[in-house]
């Protein structure tokens, strides 16, 4: 069985780096020179976080993401982020996107990140993006002018296999499209198997990449696992086992991988505690014993963005320590 070990989303930021956004809001344009000084220098930071920790894949910061649907909103015509809403079932909140007409790029928003991370990192590191899923930006979003939620979803995916294509290009090795929407308890099994062929238009962009769909905060229904993660064309599978260790257990037992590649979510991203060796250890063997995976990677089970920095900067740190372990004790 491969093994490896990777974050699977952004960092919280620094008070550091709090402070000079407040001084670019007070400053308008003077500080704008300065505010992308400490930007890099603290993304430079984390990118070491990940290398110290022994990761041999990193992922970018997104520090200066809002959330992962904005980026994306600003960079696109037909489109504008209106009032703010809860993530899913977290304490951070999404300016919802607005979509008036069929959206097109004025730029683009993953290839300049990778071009620039890529020329400061060592060639055998690799280096990981995270895009939003159609499904899931078009459920989060509002619809004027008579735009049909399909019509929107199909819009998304070809945006985003743009954005995912001119990303690996630029040198990105892993691909990660995050559907936490698979995972909602209202979410029509019928329907997710139908936005499948969506979600596979956006992973297929990345020939020559690792992919990951991952489905954050909840674990899906047996229906939707089925009728729709299964059917994803990606090499991992990122499950939450940390919130939900029995039901991602028992899902995984009664419907396999399908193939599929093991992402498991072990260290709960969304806590500041600092699981032990031996809880990380017995999340991890009980996934490899319901599973069964020919590859495994161990992760958390979301981005750190949703925790303060310091306990983000910590649950790095401790997953590179708890997954060298676990490699000795496997041999």
């Amino acid at each position: 069985m491969l093994v490896g070990a990777e974050l699977v989303g952004g960092f919280p930021r620094s008070e550091r780096l709090r402070k000079a956004l407040r001084r670019l809001e007070e400053k308008g344009s003077v500080g704008v020179v300065e505010t992308l000084r400490v930007l890099w220098e603290e993304e430079l930071v984390l990118v070491g976080v990940q290398l110290g920790a022994g990761l041999r894949c990193v992922v970018d910061p997104m520090l200066d993401w809002h959330d992962l649907l904005r980026p994306f909103v600003e960079a696109w015509r037909g489109v504008y982020a209106d009032g703010l809403l809860r993530w899913f079932d977290n304490n951070f909140f999404y300016r919802v996107p607005v979509f008036v007409e069929e959206p097109s790029p004025q730029r683009f928003v993953l290839a300049p990140r990778v071009r620039s991370l890529r020329e400061r990192l060592p060639s055998w590191v690799g280096l990981k993006v995270v895009v939003p899923g159609p499904y899931t930006f078009a459920k989060l979003s509002r619809r004027l002018g008579g735009i049909g939620f399909w019509d929107l979803v199909g819009y998304l995916a070809d945006l985003l296999a743009v954005e995912v294509r001119k990303a690996v290009e630029a040198g990105a090795s892993v691909v990660q499209v995050n559907e936490p929407i698979l995972g909602d308890v209202a979410v029509d099994a019928e329907e997710a198997g139908r936005a499948v062929e969506y979600i596979n238009r956006v992973l297929g962009a990345a020939a020559g990449a690792e992919t990951i769909l991952a489905v954050e905060y909840n674990v899906p229904s047996p229906d939707v696992y089925e009728k729709a993660v299964l059917e994803a064309r990606a090499d991992y599978l990122l499950i939450d086992i940390a919130d939900y260790p029995d039901r991602a257990f028992k899902l995984l037992s009664s419907k396999g991988l399908g193939g599929h590649g093991l992402a498991a979510g072990v260290l709960d991203a969304r806590s500041i505690y600092l699981e032990p060796y031996s809880r990380f250890e017995e999340l991890v063997s009980r996934a490899v014993s319901a599973a069964r995976p020919e590859k495994l990677l161990v992760t958390p089970n979301t981005g750190f963005e949703l925790i303060p920095y310091r306990y983000g900067v910590a649950k790095a740190r401790l997953l590179g320590q708890h997954y060298a372990r676990l490699v000795e004790r496997m041999g």
